[in-house]
């Protein structure tokens, strides 16, 4: 089994470390969807991760999904990353952009439309909007013409996050989200090539991958799933099946990584891995509470045969992560109610061990 503080080959990137700072919404955005210098001071201290993957950033204003996100579909947005993928690699570090269409989950008091998604079926619970949480709205239903563009979305973003200095991009292919409306069983209710079967419910995940790699390369790909996770009320009747036949169809991309949250029984997770010829990143989960991932998690499926490890809140409160784990320190815990208030209090002010932690 190897070493979580071993050294791995992803691509064209070789990682001191098989931690990965999973991402998080933090939702410290400027007006614009702009990145801003407290975001560079963020990923920065972090760098000793292994690989960082960025919060979710929207491909395009429709795909926004809560005020107070990045996007990475405007020339001003693509300049505003610079500066936090200098700071990453000045202190040392890898970072992947992490493109993510929020389709049915967003609100037109957040971006001016009526949110989009595979069939006109709202998701369930509330969103954040400038004006306080609201009901989710019934998406409009995607023409069939319409669909390869929002797939194309992606590698346009992607481009982008290249050319603004990241090392590649992680499709958001998890959560409820976009990708995983189309891949639901629920949410995409449609009759066309996008929809019914399990070969066409994991199309637009394909090209959308496809697109992106003819973008930005292989090496440069990754894309997160989150099997049978139920978010946001999507259902995967037929987990198994589908998120094997989507592997199956992803691994003739040879994309960088799949990223796995393991919202599925071990026996479902362990059946993807077996599928899946690349890298993998697994995310473990805990229960809510105060417990973060630690080391007992991440060999845990070391010892499955998982590449690399995500942590979330770990990396939150813990930009010595690394560190910490290495040495057998306490993990200070996060504090939920900063989340996504704004402002640097619970953003920059988590400090390192040494420091007083």
């Amino acid at each position: 089994m190897p070493s979580l503080l071993s050294s791995y080959r992803l691509g064209e990137l070789t990682l001191p470390n098989r931690t990965v700072m999973a991402p998080m919404s933090r939702v410290r955005a400027a007006d614009g969807g702009l990145a801003t210098p407290s975001m560079a001071t963020y990923y920065a201290q972090r760098a000793t991760a292994g690989l960082i993957i960025s919060e979710g950033v929207q491909p395009s204003l429709v795909g926004q999904s809560n005020p107070g996100t990045p996007g990475l579909h405007t020339d001003e947005q693509e300049d505003s990353w610079r500066q936090v993928t200098d700071a990453v690699h000045v202190n040392g570090g890898r970072i992947f952009a992490q493109i993510m269409h929020g389709g049915r989950i967003s609100h037109p008091e957040t971006t001016g439309f009526q949110p989009v998604g595979p069939s006109a079926v709202p998701g369930e619970g509330v969103v954040f909007t400038p004006s306080g949480p609201q009901p989710l709205p019934t998406p409009r239903a995607l023409e069939s013409d319409e669909v390869p563009q929002h797939a194309r979305s992606y590698a346009d973003a992607a481009r982008r996050a290249v050319d603004a200095g990241f090392d590649g991009v992680e499709l958001h292919g998890a959560n409820g989200y976009l990708i995983s409306q189309f891949l639901s069983s629920n949410a995409n209710l449609r009759d066309d090539r996008y929809g019914g079967s399990v070969t066409n419910r994991i199309r637009f995940a394909v090209e959308a991958a496809a697109a992106t790699v003819d973008a930005v390369g292989a090496a440069r790909t990754g894309i997160r799933l989150s099997p049978g996770g139920g978010f946001w009320g999507v259902v995967e009747d037929d987990a198994a099946e589908l998120n094997i036949a989507l592997l199956q169809e992803l691994a003739r991309l040879d994309l960088a990584y799949v990223h796995l949250e393991a919202t599925a029984e071990d026996e479902v997770l362990l059946q993807l891995h077996k599928t899946w010829p690349g890298a993998l990143i697994v995310n473990p989960t805990v229960p809510d509470g105060p417990r973060q991932t630690g080391l007992a998690e991440a060999d845990h499926w070391l010892g499955h045969g998982a590449d690399l490890i995500s942590f979330g809140r770990g990396f939150l409160a813990n930009p010595d992560l690394v560190e910490r784990l290495r040495t057998g320190l306490p993990l200070a815990p996060a504090d939920r109610a900063t989340f996504y208030q704004g402002g640097d209090a619970g953003y920059l002010t988590y400090p390192t061990y040494r420091h007083g932690a």
